[in-house]
């Protein structure tokens, strides 16, 4: 990816103050700067030519975004957002600056927590033990082995574990839904049967993520949860909010 122009880390509330000490993308890290429009302001740097996803930038979007939230909501953009300048970036927060004062109310003390619910790998005991058409085969490919026999049982055990799977990730996803603002599903993930995100309060951080542990230790033979967070609310800014990537994202 090469870059030229702004690069754009999050919109905030006019006088957020910047992160002391704190750089951007780029080697040596990239001074930080907020432009402002009216309520808003966005927080900028200039773009390296030799953008591209490199672990050290990647972390350095991170932090400041977790940092940023530490003064306040945040709009966060995700990495490699770029605009041609300045005055497209003032542009675009006039064009819109009700809309993200009002995602910025949405979110204050939120962060969010993304989960994704898997297929409980180490349970083939169980699904023996609980599945009539799961033990049949197995019982046909003791006697009967071969590659058919084997590729039957085979399919039943994996259809079978994606069922308890996704009946776990139903149950986990109403018992949490209640303890988060809001909720928004994430994209289809191979092997995942769940994969969505959850806006917490950040004083109930804590409790939720203790919450999450808990069934995923009462339901271990049936799903794997894999929790992430506390995270930028990436999943909870409207996609109008983001500025468009230029040479790529």
């Amino acid at each position: 990816m090469t870059a030229d122009g702004v690069y754009v880390y999050a919109i905030t509330r006019a006088g957020t103050a910047l992160p002391e000490g704190q750089g951007g993308v780029g080697g040596p890290p990239a001074r930080l700067r907020s432009v402002r429009q009216g309520r808003l302001a966005a927080v900028v740097s200039d773009a390296p030519p030799d953008l591209r996803a490199r672990r050290r930038d990647l972390l350095a979007h991170q932090d400041l975004l977790m940092r940023l939230m530490d003064e306040g909501p945040v709009l966060p953009m995700r990495f490699g957002m770029v605009a041609p300048g300045e005055d497209t970036v003032l542009r675009q927060l006039a064009a819109d600056e009700s809309g993200h004062t009002a995602a910025l109310k949405r979110l204050a003390g939120c962060h969010e927590i993304n989960l994704k619910a898997l297929a409980a790998e180490d349970a083939l005991a169980e699904v023996v033990a609980e599945d009539g058409t799961v033990r049949r085969l197995r019982d046909d490919a003791r006697r009967r082995p071969g590659y058919e026999a084997s590729l039957r049982l085979g399919e039943a055990v994996a259809a079978a574990l994606a069922r308890r799977a996704s009946d776990a990730g139903r149950r986990v996803l109403r018992e949490l839904t209640p303890k988060a603002r809001a909720v928004a599903a994430g994209p289809e993930v191979q092997g995942c049967a769940l994969n969505v995100s959850f806006l917490v309060e950040r004083d109930a951080g804590d409790a939720f993520l203790a919450e999450a542990h808990r069934f995923a230790s009462a339901n271990r033979g049936h799903v794997e949860l894999r929790l992430a967070g506390p995270l930028p609310c990436y999943s909870f800014v409207a996609a109008e909010a983001r500025p468009v990537p230029v040479g790529g994202g």
